[in-house]
């Protein structure tokens, strides 16, 4: 019965779940009336039980004492995925994370669909990690054993680029070439489909580890990593000269997956020694600061809200650091965004083309190009598919809603499935 198998959209920043009603998609609301919640969790100091979604990120912005976690998708594959830590007052892995935020869902889903859910279709990227093989065939067992974990007995994957063609590929003319573009939060994706009915004939699908928060951690680094102290110079304690500031935890408070690991003792007590030594110690005084109040995330909110503006061209848009000290922030517009960004353009170019190779088709062929996942709004991203796609259409579409309807309707029909994508 196709209402026993939910569809799950399991995104790096954004999650949703859908299923198939009679032919007609159905997305379930699975928080507070929304039908995508954010793909982050909550563990209250107290010990208290796990929040999620917009639940979780209520908790930290109202400064309630306890652990943030975001973009947990990103270190599926990893060796930080099975580590135990200590989160929340008890030893945990963000397997055991994941799978109780999958749980989680799956009782959601089917409170509200009033029907048991035993088979789940999942999104997934064509490449969790575009440049190690080992690490890519072990993300795909970790999600699996969580889905397992959660309770569905039978799970599926599906290419989400290919998920979004299912959904939107009457966009394109019909009988022709479209691309579809899905940059979401941890990798981009590109699948190359010839427009057909009731379904789309699928040429080709390539992908990379690059999205939206690559572009957060370019952005903080260039813009509000050097306020806490990012390129500075430390005094040596014995003898002449100086010394660089060292880089990594810059790296990993710029980096959403890794902000919670950043608050530990050997930190505090590292940065405490930079700061008296520092050639501008008022600078590390607020990283001083961010890592004993544990403001990484509210710092990361920042940087995503002042990125957001500027590529709309907003007048006068900055990056707010007041959390870290009254009326502290930086400008952010157009010009400073494109040099912080200016190293992805080049990448998401040769992984279109490269998806073209692999269709073979030529950029002349394709007529239309369809953007899905959220950080396909940057300016960047249309950019680069207009200079090599100068005839196509460009059409955008729900950001956050195409992959989920698209998996939706790919429940109804198993056999369109790519075999290297289940």
């Amino acid at each position: 019965m196709p209402a026993r198998t939910l569809a799950v959209d399991f995104g790096t920043s954004n999650t949703a779940a859908a299923f198939l009603d009679g032919g007609t998609v159905r997305r379930l609301m699975i928080e507070d009336g929304a039908e995508t919640l954010p793909t982050a969790v909550f563990f209250p100091a107290d010990q208290g039980g796990m929040e999620i979604g917009h639940q979780a990120t209520r908790a930290l912005i109202g400064g309630e004492d306890g652990r943030y976690m975001r973009a947990l998708k990103s270190v599926l594959g990893t060796a930080l995925f099975r580590e135990p830590r200590m989160i929340g007052g008890k030893r945990r892995t963000l397997a055991q994370i994941v799978t109780a935020f999958l749980v989680t869902l799956k009782a959601r889903a089917e409170a509200q669909a009033g029907v048991p859910f035993d088979h789940v279709l999942s999104g997934r990227p064509v490449h969790f990690h575009s440049a190690d093989p080992v690490r890519e065939a072990q993300a795909e067992v970790d999600l699996r054993e969580c889905y397992s974990a959660a309770g569905f007995e039978r799970i599926g994957f599906l290419y989400e680029p290919e998920a979004a063609a299912y959904a939107t590929h009457g966009l394109g003319p019909a009988g022709g070439v479209g691309l579809i573009v899905d940059i979401g939060g941890g990798t981009s994706d590109f699948t190359v489909f010839e427009a057909a009915s009731p379904r789309p004939h699928i040429l080709a699908s390539h992908g990379i580890r690059l999205g939206g928060t690559d572009f957060d951690h370019a952005i903080s680094l260039s813009h509000v990593m050097p306020h806490l102290g990012f390129g500075s110079q430390l005094r040596r304690s014995l003898g002449d000269g100086l010394l660089p500031v060292p880089n990594a935890i810059f790296t990993e408070l710029a980096t959403w997956s890794k902000i919670p690991f950043v608050y530990t003792p050997d930190t505090r007590r590292s940065v405490v020694d930079m700061r008296r030594h520092a050639v501008e110690p008022e600078r590390l005084a607020r990283l001083e600061t961010v890592v004993t109040d544990q403001l990484g995330h509210e710092l990361a909110f920042a940087t995503e809200a002042g990125k957001i503006a500027a590529n709309r061209g907003e007048a006068g848009a900055r990056i707010d650091m007041g959390c870290v000290e009254p009326r502290l922030s930086v400008e952010i517009d157009t010009a400073s965004l494109d040099s912080a960004m200016a190293g992805f353009g080049p990448r998401l170019r040769a992984a279109m083309v490269e998806t073209l190779h692999m269709a073979e088709v030529s950029p002349e062929r394709v007529g239309a190009v369809i953007f899905v996942g959220g950080a396909s709004a940057m300016a960047l991203v249309g950019a680069e598919a207009a200079a090599l796609f100068p005839r196509a259409t460009q059409h955008r579409s729900d950001a956050f809603t195409a992959i989920i309807d698209g998996l939706a309707l790919a429940t109804g029909h198993p056999e369109g499935s790519r075999p290297s994508a289940t």
